[in-house]
C-alpha cells in the first residue's frame, strides 16, 4: 500500500538574534515559582515557593497525604531570613505548627493548626535561621545573627528560643565569627554544629564540634570532630537513626561522606565526586537516611548530578537511573525520597521517588507550561585548554528554533555567562535565561571557570589570590575556543554575569579585547569599596580571593574595573537593585559615571525595592528584554520582540 510522505518542512533563514520565539518573558514568569527547602513532618511534605508575581514573596507550602496543597503561612507574611544575607533555613515544622522567619522584621513566628500566628522572638535587630526542634525541652535551637549594635559587626551565635511561652532566649554557643548546622541527636543528649572564623568562607575551612547537653539544657564542653585546619571544609552533619554522626569533608580534595564511629572517623564512600555544594545558604541537604544501613545521596561529576543509594555496612553504592541532570535539596521519608530535579528539557520540579518501587512522581512544577522542545537548546559539556592548568569547563548551547535557521554566510553571536560566587557552579539543567537567548539565535556559553565548585578543592582554589585573573582568562579562552571551532562569530562576543559574575564581566571587558559588549547585573566594579561596605559574611572573602586588606591595597586597585575604564572601549548595560546590601548601588554608579564621561555607550537601569538578585516579575521581565534590546543595538540586528526601548547615557 502506498504510504504518503510527510511534507518536508524548511526553516526560514533569518539573521541570528532576530528570530521570533515562543519563549517570552511572560511565558517564563506567568505561573512560575522558584522552589526550595523541602522538608517533611508526619505524612505531610513542605517546601518554599518564591513567587515573582507576588512581589518576590516566599511562601511555605504544605502537601497532605491526599495530594492537597495549601499555603502554610498567612498571606501577609514572607518566609525569608536574611542571616548571611543569602538566607536559607527559613522555616521549621513542629508538632505545634510551622515556625518561620518573617522577612519584614526578621522575627520568628509560629503558625498553629488554626492558622493563628504568634510572635516567638522580641529582640530588636536580630535575625534567625537554620532552626531545629528540641522536643525534649520544648524549644527551638537555631542560628541568631545580632545586628542591634549598628556600629559593630553582627554577632553570630547558637541560641535556644522557648516554643511554648514567650521568654528569654538562651545563648548556647558563641565566640566564633560564624555558626551553622546545629543538629540534635535522636535522644536529645548530644548536639553538633559547625563554626568558622574570618577570613575563611565555609568552603575554605570549617570545624565540626560535638558536645553533651546538661540537665538544664546548656551545652557542655565541646570536642572537635573534624576540620579546624586550612585544608578542610566540613559541612552537612547529620545523626543517623542509630545515633552515628555523619558529615561531609573535602580533606581528600573531594567533598565525600564520612562518619564518626566509635570515636574514629572513617570515609563511607570515597569517590572523585562532590557530595556537597558551597554553603552559600543554610539548610543545604545532599543526603538522608533510608534506614539503619542505607543512605540516599546526591553527588556531582563533570557538571552533572546523580543520586546513589549507599549501603553503609558494605560501603557499596548503586547509582539510580533518573532523567535529571541537576538535583538538590534531598530529604527522605520512609521509602520515599523528595528532591528538586531538572533536566536540559524539563523545568525544576519537586520529585517524589518511591525507592523500592522505583517510581517517579512529580509533586510540584516550578512552571506549569509545556515547552515546545523544538525551541530548546540542549547544552553540551566541553573542556578547553587554559594557561597553567590542564583544562577548564563550560556548557555550550547552540541556537535552536523550530522555525528559523541562520543565514548561510553568518555565524551566531555568543553570550558568555559568568556565574556568581565566584565559588559557584553552572549546571546542565533547563535555564530559561539561556533558552531566551538561544531560541532567538544566540549561542550561549556557560563557563565553570577556575574557582568553580563541582570539580574538587584544588580546582576551587585556582582562584585563591587570582580573582580577576583566572576567571577572566578562562571566560576569554572559552569564548575564543568556540570561535576557533567555527561555532560563533568572533566579532560578536558578549559577556554577562551577576554579582561576582558581574565583576568577571567588567574585568573581562576592561582587561581583555575579546568581548564587544557586556551586561553587569548588580556586579562589582570597585574591590576596595566592596571590602569596606559589604555585609559580614563576605567582608573578608577577598582576603582569600585577592589578598589581605589594606596590605594588598595596590592589588585591589589594579584589579578593579572602575580603575581601568581607560582600557574599556565597548558598550555596557548595568542592572541594579537599590536595596542591595551585598553589592551596594554605588558599585554600578561609579562605573556608569566613568564610562559616560569617557563617551562609551552605557545603559543604567535601577529598581526600587530590589535586593541582591531580582525577585519581582516586572523587573525580571524588564531586565531580560532590555538586555536583548541592548545586544540588538550593538550587534545591529532587528529585534523581533516588542520591547520598551532603552536609553543610552
Amino acid at each position: 500500500m502506498y504510504k504518503q510522505k510527510k511534507p518536508i518542512f524548511t526553516k526560514q533563514k533569518s539573521a541570528f538574534g532576530s528570530w521570533e520565539s515562543t519563549i517570552t518573558t511572560d511565558l517564563m514568569l506567568n505561573n512560575s515559582v522558584s522552589l526550595g527547602e523541602i522538608s517533611h513532618f508526619g505524612d505531610d511534605v513542605y517546601w518554599v515557593e518564591m513567587r515573582a508575581n507576588e512581589g518576590g514573596r516566599y511562601v511555605v507550602v504544605k502537601q497532605t497525604i491526599d495530594g492537597k496543597k495549601t499555603d502554610a503561612i498567612p498571606p501577609e507574611y514572607n518566609a525569608r531570613t536574611r542571616v548571611h544575607e543569602y538566607g536559607g533555613g527559613s522555616y521549621l515544622v513542629t508538632k505545634r505548627g510551622v515556625v518561620f522567619s518573617n522577612f519584614d522584621d526578621q522575627s520568628l513566628y509560629l503558625v498553629d493548626a488554626n492558622n493563628f500566628c504568634k510572635k516567638l522572638t522580641t529582640q530588636e535587630g536580630c535575625r534567625y535561621a537554620d532552626m531545629i526542634y528540641d522536643k525534649y525541652r520544648e524549644r527551638l535551637i537555631c542560628i541568631r545573627e545580632d545586628h542591634s549594635e549598628k556600629t559593630k559587626e553582627a554577632v553570630s551565635s547558637i541560641v535556644a528560643v522557648p516554643l511554648v511561652e514567650l521568654g528569654k532566649e538562651t545563648t548556647l554557643q558563641c565566640g566564633a565569627d560564624f555558626y551553622s548546622n546545629p543538629r540534635l541527636s535522636n535522644d536529645g543528649q548530644k548536639i553538633c554544629w559547625i563554626s568558622w572564623f574570618h577570613p575563611n568562607m565555609p568552603w575554605d575551612n570549617t570545624s565540626l564540634f560535638i558536645a553533651e547537653i546538661d540537665g538544664v539544657g546548656q551545652i557542655g564542653e565541646a570536642s572537635l570532630v573534624a576540620g579546624g585546619n586550612v585544608n578542610e571544609s566540613v559541612c552537612q552533619p547529620s545523626w543517623s537513626p542509630e545515633g552515628i554522626l555523619y558529615f561531609i569533608s573535602d580533606k581528600n580534595n573531594w567533598w565525600n561522606l564520612y562518619r564518626l564511629d566509635e570515636y574514629a572517623i572513617e570515609c563511607v564512600i570515597e569517590l572523585d565526586a562532590e557530595f556537597a555544594v558551597p554553603q552559600w545558604s543554610f539548610r543545604e541537604s545532599n543526603y538522608d537516611f533510608i534506614d539503619y544501613n542505607s543512605i540516599i545521596s546526591i553527588y556531582r561529576q563533570q557538571g552533572l548530578a546523580y543520586i546513589m543509594i549507599i549501603n553503609t555496612d558494605k560501603k557499596t553504592f548503586e547509582t539510580l537511573s533518573l532523567p535529571y541532570t541537576d538535583i538538590e535539596s534531598l530529604v527522605c521519608k520512609k521509602n520515599n525520597a523528595y528532591f528538586l530535579g531538572s533536566s536540559p528539557t524539563e523545568f525544576t520540579s519537586i520529585i517524589q521517588y518511591e525507592i523500592k518501587q522505583k517510581i517517579i512522581n512529580v509533586i510540584q512544577k516550578s512552571n506549569a507550561i509545556c515547552l515546545d522542545k523544538e525551541y530548546i537548546s540542549v547544552g553540551k559539556s566541553i573542556s578547553f585548554p587554559v594557561d597553567e592548568y590542564k583544562h577548564a569547563h563550560a556548557i555550550f548551547y547552540r541556537p535552536q528554533n523550530r522555525y528559523y535557521t541562520g543565514l548561510d554566510d553568518e555565524k551566531p553571536p555568543l553570550v558568555v555567562m559568568s556565574h556568581g560566587g565566584p565559588t559557584g557552579e553552572s549546571h546542565n539543567g533547563l535555564k530559561m535565561v539561556v533558552q531566551f537567548f538561544s531560541s532567538r539565535g544566540f549561542a550561549v556559553l556557560d563557563v565553570n571557570y577556575g574557582g568553580s565548585s563541582g570539580y574538587g578543592r584544588e580546582y576551587r582554589q585556582r582562584l585563591n589570590g587570582n580573582w580577576g585573573i583566572v576567571d577572566v582568562n578562562d571566560c576569554s579562552k572559552a569564548a575564543l575556543y568556540v570561535a576557533e571551532k567555527g561555532w560563533v562569530d568572533k566579532e560578536r562576543l558578549a559577556i554577562r554575569g551577576g554579582s561576582a559574575g558581574g565583576f568577571t564581566t567588567l574585568a573581562a571587558l576592561a582587561y581583555t579585547d575579546v568581548f564587544k559588549a557586556g551586561a553587569s547585573h548588580y556586579g562589582v566594579s570597585d574591590l576596595e569599596a566592596l571590602t569596606k561596605e559589604t555585609h559580614k559574611f563576605e567582608s573578608r572573602y577577598l582576603d582569600t580571593l585577592i589578598g589581605a586588606y589594606p596590605e594588598a591595597q595596590e592589588v585591589y586597585k589594579e584589579r578593579s574595573p572602575v580603575n581601568a575604564v581607560d582600557r574599556l572601549s565597548c558598550p555596557v548595560i548595568f542592572f541594579q537593585g537599590l536595596e542591595d546590601k551585598i553589592v551596594l548601588p554605588n558599585q554600578a554608579e561609579l562605573m556608569v559615571n566613568a564610562l559616560r564621561l569617557k563617551g562609551i555607550p552605557v545603559v543604567y537601569i535601577v529598581y526600587e525595592g530590589e535586593q541582591h538578585g531580582f525577585r519581582q516579575a516586572k523587573n525580571i521581565k524588564r531586565t531580560l528584554e532590555s538586555e536583548l534590546y541592548f545586544y540588538a543595538t550593538i550587534f545591529k540586528f532587528r529585534c523581533a520582540d516588542k520591547i520598551e526601548p532603552i536609553t543610552f547615557l
